[in-house]
């Protein structure tokens, strides 16, 4: 009988005990608890978003890397089917180093039918308007209006990120005399890179924030580039097409402050890629010595032996 009732007591305790377990009041989270808990979450954020953001540039710099080499695989193409470099663009003009009277096409039109992107193919088909982009830039527009001097509308014309490298002197004042490898009305031949085809830029970039009437339609004939810099003078049609490097002097490197819209640029943060004559494409760093960038711009007599 005993034995029993001892059971029941135990029973009914655990019972007991049960039912107190089941009914007691839950902890929740308190306002301090929340607020470190967002804190951490905003603190792991803010660590992984530089991280994403560079993956997503280093992609972004990879595109732009290829674009420059199927142009790069074109210009060789071209050189091979006429034993030369396209011109930096085509015009007449009535003496050395006067501005062009046209047609003005540019070496960009020369190469497309040797030129094949993915999803589009250019070809002598493709239309003024149709832009060639780095994928880290983001004009406002695909196209931009060309104006003569005075302001009038002269077409539009497709925005490019890519120019050809003319050489060391202003485009617009020595179209026919340049050093590098893309100027007027001259094919230049492998034989004539006397630098090496290793040491000599071919085609570079430019960005539309800093650079924002660039084409690879051609030399606009009577086209004229307002400058982004008030200070400076209106530019001519060959800046459209073309960038040179400028005096060591000048200081003129990739991504410089001095606001010259024919300079070279980019959106990239270390510094600007170019495809080289030989077809290879490196990032020009922007802290580049002024001497060896200079030097890179040109095709004969002054090799580069620095690092870029």
């Amino acid at each position: 009988m005993l034995r029993k009732l001892s059971g029941h007591s135990s029973s009914f305790s655990n019972s007991h005990v049960s039912i107190r377990s089941k009914t007691a009041p839950r902890r929740a989270f308190t306002l301090v608890e929340l607020l470190v808990v967002i804190a951490i979450i905003g603190i792991l954020i803010a660590l992984l978003l530089p991280a994403i953001q560079a993956a997503r540039e280093a992609a972004r710099r990879t595109r732009c890397k290829s674009n420059l080499r199927q142009i790069g695989a074109a210009m060789h193409l071209y050189e091979n089917a006429q034993l030369a470099f396209p011109p930096g663009f085509v015009s007449d003009a009535a003496v050395v180093n006067d501005p062009g009277t046209g047609p003005g096409w540019g070496w960009g039109a020369r190469i497309l039918p040797y030129l094949e992107l993915g999803w589009v193919k250019f070809d002598l088909k493709s239309d003024i308007t149709d832009p060639y982009l780095c994928p880290s830039d983001s004009p406002a527009s695909p196209t931009f209006t060309a104006t003569d001097e005075i302001g009038n509308d002269l077409t539009q014309l497709a925005f490019s990120n890519y120019v050809g490298v003319a050489g060391t002197h202003e485009v617009t004042g020595y179209p026919d005399t340049a050093e590098g490898v893309l100027y007027r009305n001259h094919g230049v031949s492998i034989r004539e890179i006397i630098d090496g085809t290793s040491h000599t830029l071919l085609v570079g970039e430019r960005c539309s924030r800093r650079s924002p009437q660039t084409t690879w339609v051609g030399a606009l004939t009577d086209a004229s580039v307002p400058p982004k810099n008030p200070g400076y003078d209106a530019e001519g049609p060959p800046v459209l097409v073309l960038t040179n490097t400028g005096e060591a002097s000048e200081r003129r490197v990739p991504n410089n402050a001095m606001d010259h819209v024919e300079d070279a640029n980019s959106e990239h943060p270390l510094g600007v890629n170019f495809v080289f004559c030989d077809g290879a494409v490196h990032t020009i760093n922007n802290d580049i010595d002024p001497a060896v960038w200079e030097a890179l711009g040109t095709r004969a007599g002054r090799d580069s032996t620095g690092d870029y």
